[in-house]
């Protein structure tokens, strides 16, 4: 790609990014941010801050990609010879990371940008199912570190001997949703096992559920009456109020029998707001299932969510590989995979859900 090219996919990326949009919205937040009484609700100052760091930080990766190009540019004009093989070295690491940041043009879905509830639950197993949640969670978590996402555990069941029954976090981000969406599903994997005297082989799955977190203009209709609403002590690890007071809260959406706790705030009153957020999710989840499933079986293609439907295997014994079968994406370091080295597997399913 020549210099001209690189130029004009830049500016036509920046376009298809609406970075003059991110810049007033933007100008927004900062005047939201100058305001005297804006620290008065911490959790929604907190929110705002990051949500302007997150664009500016969008913004300024783009710009700096557009100014180092004309920089370039100008430097061609100047046909001073002795510049030509640094100048081609600078346009080949420019390309580079323009490629890098490429991949974001993919995210385009509604939700994509927004704010991600990530739930793991272990499949039937046992201690062996229950340790593959756990490493999942260390998979997701490592993850959204290396994104500098944040994230805040939500609920948890543990198990009793290693790993977690279920575990539910939210992670906070641009485009949180958008790259972790593509964990959505079972994970298969197989080992030796740790907790087998005889250290035979076996396999265990586990559930990763992913959902965009909805702001208040997605409208959900939940009637009051098809709620029970039940509270109960909070466990964990302590600390104020943990363990002393019916803080934590359950709420089943009796209709579709989905359940939701949430139980590592505070208040009672805080885990009823976040136990709510995930219900308005998970029911928004619902729907949208409901109608690629009904699109799906027009077209012949549906296909029952089953633990037999793993969309990724993972294997440690008796060679190593990691295989999405959705995108037929392999690779033969399923340990760097574990150890959160998931952008290659985003990228595929990004690419593949848009063929």
């Amino acid at each position: 790609m020549n210099l001209s090219e690189l130029q004009f996919k830049i500016v036509e990326a920046m376009k298809l990014l609406k970075i003059d949009d991110l810049k007033n919205k933007m100008a927004q937040l900062e005047a939201e941010m100058n305001a005297p009484n804006f620290w008065t609700d911490q959790k929604s100052a907190q929110t705002i801050s990051q949500d302007y760091n997150d664009i500016k930080k969008e913004i300024e990766k783009w710009e700096s990609l557009k100014n180092r190009a004309l920089d370039l540019s100008e430097l061609e004009k100047s046909n001073d010879t002795s510049l030509d093989n640094d100048i081609e070295k600078q346009i080949i690491e420019l390309e580079k990371e323009f490629e890098g940041y490429e991949l974001s043009l993919l995210l385009d879905g509604p939700y994509d940008t927004n704010n991600a509830i990530v739930a793991i639950h272990a499949g039937s197993g046992g201690t062996e199912a229950q340790d593959w949640a756990e490493m999942l969670l260390r998979m997701v978590l490592r993850f959204c570190e290396k994104m500098d996402w944040k994230t805040e555990i939500l609920d948890e069941a543990r198990g009793q001997e290693a790993g977690y029954k279920s575990i539910m976090f939210k992670v906070s981000g641009r485009f949180a949703f958008g790259y972790l969406k593509s964990e959505h599903g079972t994970h298969r994997l197989v080992r030796i096992s740790p907790f087998d005297a005889e250290k035979m082989r076996h396999t265990s799955f586990a559930l990763i559920e992913v959902l965009p977190e909805l702001d208040d203009t997605v409208k959900i209709d939940i009637k009051p009456e098809d709620l029970r609403i039940d509270t109960f002590m909070s466990g964990g690890k302590g600390g104020q109020s943990v363990n002393t007071t019916y803080s934590a809260v359950r709420i089943v959406h009796i209709p579709t029998n989905i359940t939701v706790s949430c139980q590592n705030e505070r208040s009672q009153a805080q885990n009823k707001e976040t136990a709510m957020k995930v219900l308005r999710a998970k029911l928004h989840k619902l729907e949208d299932e409901k109608i690629a499933k009904e699109r799906l079986e027009l077209r012949g293609e549906y296909k029952s969510a089953e633990w037999g439907n793993q969309i990724r295997s993972y294997v440690l014994h008796p060679y190593h590989m990691v295989k999405d079968h959705r995108t037929d994406y392999e690779s033969s370091d399923p340990e760097g995979v574990l150890e959160g080295n998931l952008l290659p597997l985003c990228e595929a399913y990004l690419k593949w859900i848009k063929k």
